[in-house]
């Protein structure tokens, strides 16, 4: 019991030592102590030259790690772009399907690239990315200075614009894919979102004191790419001569002085060169803030007395312990909603200072990543084309479906649908209007069924019907299963009206049936080879399986 509280005793005296709160009290004891035994006579002047040398090593050291950081991961992508030209197959360029299959793959692997992938023909044009943008599609790209670029056999990192108003700025670069003989067959380019976890993330969460922060500069375009100030990014920088710091700075290399920005704030500021994109880094600090021991330096000499420093160290432990305790509060809070004691919700803003401006700023993260994370739940099981459920959502249906059919002793029906005459669509008028008709007959498919059916879209132009809760008896089964194919048929021969001109379109069919005791593959597999059975037999029409059903009549 006794070695038990002297445990958490030490426990305790660490995390005061470790508090902040802690070392705020004794650096200013510290200064009350060096300026009342005779530092009081160093002059301001001297005090100031002292601290601009030290806070410009400070920031050195700090834009140092931050360039080399920022170096490494855009080398680090770059690399990665390179080796996986390397081992692009060549002979998926000409698939797209397999091709975004590829990027797919290796994009989940190694998910550098938070805006995806894609590789692009030798025209510029866009044959397949991922994930898949219908603003990338088809699209040519050949303008863009990192294509142009690597059309040219180098790789390069292209200019940072803005991508779309959710997704802001973007890193862009890319690679040629070479064959064997060392002929450009195709580009490949890789996104990443300077928003993006993992890159700039060492910049835009630490500030440096209360004012200062770190920028990151593209010369070349004069803008701000990144900083800690976020309403800083994309912004133009200041032009050539206004700023002789900024100008020394563009010609590369590191160093540090002080300089007036554009705001005519006086400050700190250390440079440092990021040479694989062509940017540099700045680190700064107002003088304002780096210099404020100077005054209080110059209010201790006037106060040179132990009964002014034992009220110095009550302020400050009284006036830390309240100020900090929102923010103790507000960690202890998050920390219990990481550990699951507590629902994901915002954490209470107590004051409008600089706490509860950081408390009100992770409520909005918080709630950003709850609504991604509801995205990516419904992207992962959703068709973004036509919002239907996809093969995913659509094995988890079935086997609701299926568990209910053993409790309730009832069947179930599953209907593979094919699309007859979609490819006319496609060559006469082009994937936009394929993707038009795609989603009008998900529209039309829908309305044949019960609230409780499932339609879902699997890929290219199948779709899977599932129709649950049918009659035990398979007599009634089928009849329920093949009437719905019946309607199914009629929707979609129905025809299509793309930019004035009508297409029709039909559909085969395959049904199977099943009961508690099925599986999900088996019954898919099933109406999959009645679906072709029904192609061969002329299409327009359905054909039920006799693979689980020996019994099944078909038409």
């Amino acid at each position: 019991m006794q070695a038990r509280e002297g445990m958490d005793e030490l426990i305790n005296l660490q995390k005061v030592s470790d508090s902040l709160a802690t070392r705020l009290i004794l650096f200013g004891l510290t200064i009350a102590i060096i300026t009342a035994t005779g530092r009081y006579f160093m002059m301001a002047d001297f005090l100031r030259q002292d601290l601009e040398s030290v806070v410009s090593t400070q920031q050195e050291a700090l834009v140092g790690y931050v360039a080399r950081d920022i170096e490494h991961k855009i080398t680090e992508r770059m690399e990665m772009l390179k080796r996986l030209a390397d081992i692009l197959p060549l002979d998926l360029i000409g698939k797209p399907g397999e091709l975004r299959t590829w990027l797919q793959t290796h994009y989940e692997l190694l998910p550098l690239f938070s805006q995806g992938l894609f590789v692009a023909d030798i025209d510029g044009t866009v044959i397949a990315d991922f994930p898949q943008l219908l603003t990338r599609a088809g699209t040519n790209f050949s303008n863009s200075d990192y294509i142009r670029a690597a059309l040219d056999g180098r790789p390069n990192i292209g200019r940072v614009a803005i991508a779309s108003a959710e997704v802001g700025p973007v890193v862009s670069m890319a690679v040629p894919v070479k064959d064997s003989s060392g002929k450009i067959r195709a580009v490949l380019a890789g996104f990443t979102a300077t928003a993006a976890t993992g890159l700039f993330d060492l910049l835009q969460q630490t500030p440096i004191g209360k004012r200062g922060g770190f920028l990151i500069i593209d010369p070349k375009e004069q803008i701000f790419v990144a900083a800690t100030e976020p309403e800083l990014v994309m912004r133009s920088t200041a032009a050539p001569g206004v700023n002789p710091l900024h100008d020394k700075a563009s010609k590369g290399g590191k160093g540090s002085g002080m300089t007036v920005n554009a705001k005519g704030v006086e400050e700190i500021a250390a440079y440092a060169e990021i040479p694989s994109a062509g940017w540099f880094a700045v680190a700064r600090i107002p003088t304002a803030e780096a210099f404020l021991s100077v005054d209080r330096a110059q209010r201790y000499v006037v106060r040179n007395t132990v009964i002014m420093i034992s009220l110095l160290v009550l302020i400050l432990v009284v006036g830390l312990s309240y100020i900090f305790r929102p923010l103790a509060s507000a960690a202890d809070h998050a920390t219990r909603m990481t550990n699951g004691e507590l629902p994901f919700a915002p954490i209470p803003v107590v004051r409008n200072d600089e706490v509860g401006h950081l408390t009100a700023a992770f409520n909005k993260l918080l709630e950003k990543l709850l609504r991604n994370r509801e995205e990516m739940r419904k992207m992962a099981n959703h068709d973004p084309l036509t919002g239907l459920p996809n093969r995913l959502l659509l094995a988890d249906r079935m086997g609701q479906a299926m568990a209910r059919a053993d409790r309730n002793e009832t069947r179930l029906a599953v209907l593979y649908l094919d699309l007859d005459g979609f490819k006319q669509i496609n060559d006469q008028m082009g994937h936009e209007a394929g993707d038009f008709a795609l989603v009008d007959i998900a529209k039309r498919l829908s309305s044949v069924v019960r609230e409780a059916d499932t339609v879902s879209r699997i890929g290219g132009d199948e779709f899977v019907i599932v129709i649950a809760d049918l009659e035990k008896d398979i007599q009634s089964a089928q009849s329920a299963g093949c009437a719905v194919a019946e309607k199914c048929i009629e929707v979609v021969a129905e025809p299509i009206q793309i930019k004035g001109e009508r297409y029709c379109v039909g559909v085969s069919i395959g049904i199977s049936f099943g009961d508690g005791k099925s599986s999900v593959d088996s019954l898919l597999s099933a109406a999959d080879s009645s679906m072709y059975a029904a192609k061969q037999r002329g299409k327009g029409r359905f054909v039920v399986s006799e693979q689980l059903h020996p019994t099944s009549a078909h038409t």
